[in-house]
């Protein structure tokens, strides 16, 4: 028998609503990472919003041109440039704050929302692959996060971090043991570094997103969405919905803002409880190699 009574969580506001009062970014800088495509446009969008002026970094220049002039487009927006970075080299990571420094001074706030993931089992992951992920999802974040603090330790200046993690440093991730591990030491530098910083004013968070679906999802990743429920995704959440790009970018200007200034070393969830989910009673085990079709180890074609 159905319950009738569900509804899910509301929906959000509608997408041009700020959760801060206009002009809270005004006269900042905001360096995101990633802030070309998905969800890292998505909240560098909030940011603009909120008359930050900001510096989006990516390895693809012709994703950073299309992406610069969306947000610079976005209303209430300050100034808006674009840098190339490849962000496992901390030579070129120094490049960017440079880059960023010599546009519209130092970055207050920095959003490491580049990452690299894709879905293997875990005795299928060449040492390439494992390095490709690591170093870009927790090595890169590192370069970042280090460039960021040494410069603003330097400046005695008050800066803000807010790291994008994964709910797997939790609980683990079958079928992505390179990203799992690698977003696990994400959120440990986050408790790590605001014991170590914030004596010198500097914040860092984590921040959370369960299902955004986006139009710059991965193949591996919107094949395994639609495998798993191609026409039910919202039934598989207890929110009975998914998350809109924006919350996600809400969530990322609270916790850098004024008005979270005594929060930090704190990961926050946005997630709809997806992650806390349990079945009275667990479904069958189906070990990752049946769910991403491919036969037995060592088996040839």
């Amino acid at each position: 028998m159905t319950d009738d009574t569900r509804r899910g969580l509301p929906a959000p506001p509608p997408l041009g609503a700020a959760a801060l009062p206009p002009g809270t970014y005004a006269g900042q800088v905001v360096l995101v990472t990633g802030g070309g495509t998905g969800l890292g446009k998505a909240i560098a969008a909030e940011f603009a919003r909120l008359g930050a002026d900001l510096v989006i970094a990516s390895r693809r220049a012709e994703q950073l041109a299309a992406a610069r002039d969306e947000l610079a487009a976005v209303p209430g927006a300050g100034r808006v440039t674009a840098a190339l970075c490849d962000i496992r080299d901390p030579e070129r990571v120094a490049d960017v704050f440079d880059a960023a420094e010599a546009a519209f001074g130092l970055p207050d706030v920095l959003v490491n929302n580049a990452a690299a993931n894709f879905p293997s089992p875990a005795e299928d992951l060449s040492p390439n692959a494992w390095r490709a992920v690591v170093d870009i999802t927790l090595t890169g974040t590192w370069f970042m996060t280090r460039e960021f603090g040494r410069r603003h330790l330097a400046a005695r200046t008050p800066g803000s971090i807010v790291n994008i993690g994964a709910s797997y440093a939790w609980t683990g991730g079958p079928g992505f043991a390179h990203s799992a591990a690698a977003k696990a030491g994400v959120k440990n530098l986050v408790e790590t570094l605001a014991v170590e910083w914030g004596p010198y004013g500097i914040q860092v968070n984590g921040l959370v997103p369960g299902l955004f679906p986006h139009a710059d999802m991965t193949g591996d990743i919107r094949g395994g969405l639609d495998r798993a429920a191609p026409d039910a995704k919202d039934g598989r959440q207890p929110a009975l919905r998914v998350g809109e790009p924006r919350e996600l970018g809400w969530a990322a200007t609270f916790l850098a803002s004024p008005y979270a200034r005594f929060v930090t070393g704190h990961t926050l969830v946005v997630d709809g409880a997806n992650w806390q989910r349990r079945a009275l009673v667990n479904p069958e085990v189906v070990p990752v190699r049946e769910q991403l079709g491919r036969g037995p180890f060592g088996d040839r074609p």
